[in-house]
C-alpha cells in the first residue's frame, strides 16, 4: 500500500477451501483499520477454535457409547473408531472445519504482516504485531501439517506430501502444495525470526508469549527427532514460565469448593485456544475416555478422581470401565488444543530419556507427579534402566496429562513412524451389550487413515492439490 494511511476491514471470512479459497473473503460489519495499533489488536483473538472431529476416534484414549455405534447410521466416527478402511472418506468429507477455520486464522495474520509496515503508528508495535501474528501463523500451519500432511520422517521428509503454505496476504494466490520438510521450514523460519521482537507478558492472554513460541519451536524439534534443540527450547520457555499447578494441595483444601480456577487463574496455560469456540472442556460430558486410558491412573491419581465420573448411565455404559469428563469449564480450565507448561516439561523428559540422561527424565517425571498424586509413593517412580522403559512412561504421562484435543493422535503418528514405539490401536467393541457380537477393530501403526484427507471443498477449488493417502476423488 502507497498511501499514507489504509481503510481495511476486518471480516468475518468465509470458510476456506483450496488452502484458501482463493481467500474469499464476505464482509459483516467494517471496522476501519488504520493505525499500527489497530493491527496490533488484530492479532488477540479470544475465540479461536479447533474441532477435533476430524480425528478424534483414531486413537486409543477415546471411547464410544455404545448406542451411538450399534445400529447408528455410519458416520466419520464410527468409520473411525472401528478403523473401517473399506470406506473412502473423502466421500464424507464435503468440507473440514478445522481446515477451513486454520486457514481463516492465517489470513488474519497475513494481514498483519503484509500490511502493517505501512500503517501509522510506532516502529516497534509494527515489529511486534509482525513477529506475533508470525507465531500464530507458525502454530496454524503445524496443526494443518500434522493432521492434513505425512508424518514427518527424516529420511522422507524432503518428498513427502505436506500442505499449502500461505506465507502473504493475497486474494488472488493459487498456492500449490508444499513437501513436509518444506512447511517445516518455513513454520521455524516464522518462529525463529519472531522470537527476538515477543514479549514475556504480552498485553492479554490472546497474545503469544515468549514461552508459548519457545514452547512451540520445541514441539518443532520434537515432532522432527531433534532431542539437543528441543531440550534448548523447552529451556527457554521454562525460563519465562515453569509454574504447574499443584492439583495434589488444591484437592487438600477442598478442591473446587475452595474457589474456580478460570482461564486467567490457571497459571500452566501458555496459549489460550479452544477446541470448539471460547467453552473449554464444557464439551467433556460427552468425552468418554477408553478403558485402556482410565487403567493408567492410579487410585489416587489426582488428575482422575478430581475430573472423571464412572457411574452416569447417561454419559456411559455401566459395566464398560470407561469414564467421562465431569468439571465444567468454569470450574477448572484445563486447556487441551493449546500448549501448557507441562506439555513443555514432558517434552524434555522425552528427549533427556532419549539422550540416555535417564535420571534427568525421571526427575521431571517425580516432579509432576509429585503434583499430581496423592500418595508419595505412588507418586513416585523408581529410573527404569533402558531408554525404552523411560520413554514409554513419558509417552503414558503424556496421555494422562495432554488430554484430548490433539495431543494423542498427533503423538500416535509421529511415534508409529519408529519401530520400537509403534504401537496397534485395537478397540474391542461393544463391551456391555450381546445383542451382537464382540469385535476387535485394530488400527495398525503404518495406516493411511492416520493423514486425513483434505475434503471435496478443498480439492474442487484446487485441481492440482494432491491427497497425501491413497484415498479416492469421487469425481
Amino acid at each position: 500500500m502507497k498511501s499514507g494511511f489504509h481503510f481495511i476491514y476486518i471480516f468475518v471470512i468465509a470458510a476456506l477451501t483450496s488452502c484458501n479459497k482463493y481467500l474469499d473473503i464476505v464482509p459483516k460489519g467494517q471496522l476501519v483499520i488504520e493505525s499500527t495499533e489497530d493491527f496490533y489488536k488484530m492479532v488477540s483473538l479470544p475465540n479461536r477454535g479447533y474441532p477435533v472431529g476430524n480425528f478424534q476416534y483414531l486413537v486409543d484414549d477415546q471411547w464410544m457409547k455404545e448406542s451411538n455405534v450399534i445400529g447408528a447410521l455410519k458416520n466419520i466416527d464410527i468409520i473411525n473408531f472401528t478403523a473401517d478402511t473399506t470406506e473412502n472418506r473423502v466421500n464424507r468429507m464435503t468440507a473440514s472445519s478445522l481446515y477451513n477455520q486454520a486457514y481463516k486464522y492465517i489470513n488474519r495474520w497475513n494481514m498483519v504482516i503484509t500490511l502493517v509496515d505501512d500503517s501509522k503508528g510506532d516502529e516497534d508495535m509494527k515489529k511486534l504485531a509482525k513477529a506475533e501474528a508470525r507465531v500464530l501463523r507458525a502454530f496454524d500451519h503445524f496443526v494443518i501439517l500434522n493432521t492434513f500432511g505425512r508424518p514427518y520422517v527424516p529420511e522422507t521428509a524432503a518428498t513427502d506430501g505436506g500442505i499449502c503454505i500461505m506465507d502473504k496476504y493475497d486474494l488472488e494466490a493459487v498456492p500449490v502444495k508444499s513437501t513436509v520438510a518444506e512447511t517445516y521450514a518455513f513454520i521455524e523460519k516464522d518462529l525463529d525470526e519472531s522470537i527476538p521482537f515477543l514479549q514475556a507478558t504480552p498485553v492479554d492472554v490472546y497474545h503469544p508469549s515468549l514461552a508459548f513460541a519457545w514452547a512451540l519451536k520445541a514441539k518443532v524439534h520434537l515432532f522432527k527427532r531433534e532431542w539437543d534443540k528441543c531440550v534448548a527450547a523447552a529451556q527457554q520457555s521454562m525460563s519465562y514460565n515453569n509454574k504447574v499447578f499443584d492439583l495434589v494441595a488444591y484437592k487438600a483444601v477442598g478442591g473446587f469448593a475452595s474457589g474456580a480456577i478460570t482461564a486467567g487463574k490457571n497459571p500452566e496455560v501458555l496459549s489460550y485456544m479452544y477446541m470448539n469456540g471460547r467453552n473449554e472442556l464444557n464439551f467433556g460430558y460427552s468425552y468418554i475416555i477408553s478403558p485402556e486410558l482410565k487403567e493408567l491412573f492410579g487410585p489416587t491419581d489426582a488428575r482422575f478422581t478430581m475430573f472423571f465420573n464412572t457411574t452416569n448411565r447417561s454419559f456411559l455404559d455401566i459395566g464398560s470401565n470407561t469414564a467421562y469428563w465431569n468439571v465444567k469449564f468454569t470450574d477448572f480450565f484445563n486447556i487441551t488444543v493449546g500448549m501448557k507448561t507441562t506439555e513443555v516439561l514432558l517434552m524434555m523428559a522425552e528427549c533427556y530419556a532419549r539422550q540416555n540422561n535417564l535420571a534427568a527424565a525421571m526427575d521431571l517425571i517425580n516432579d509432576l507427579r509429585a503434583k499430581r498424586i496423592v500418595d508419595p509413593l505412588e507418586a513416585h517412580l523408581e529410573t527404569p534402566a533402558t531408554i525404552k522403559e523411560t520413554v514409554d512412561i513419558v509417552i503414558k504421562e503424556r496421555r494422562k496429562e495432554l488430554l484430548f484435543g490433539f495431543h494423542r493422535f498427533w503423538d500416535l503418528r509421529r511415534l508409529n513412524t519408529e519401530p520400537d514405539y509403534a504401537k496397534t490401536v485395537v478397540h474391542k467393541f461393544p463391551l456391555v451389550n450381546t445383542s451382537v457380537p464382540q469385535v476387535e477393530y485394530k488400527l495398525p501403526p503404518n495406516s493411511y487413515m492416520y493423514i486425513i484427507p483434505f475434503a471435496q471443498d478443498v480439492l474442487k477449488k484446487n485441481p492440482s492439490l494432491t491427497l497425501n493417502t491413497n484415498e479416492v476423488i469421487p469425481w
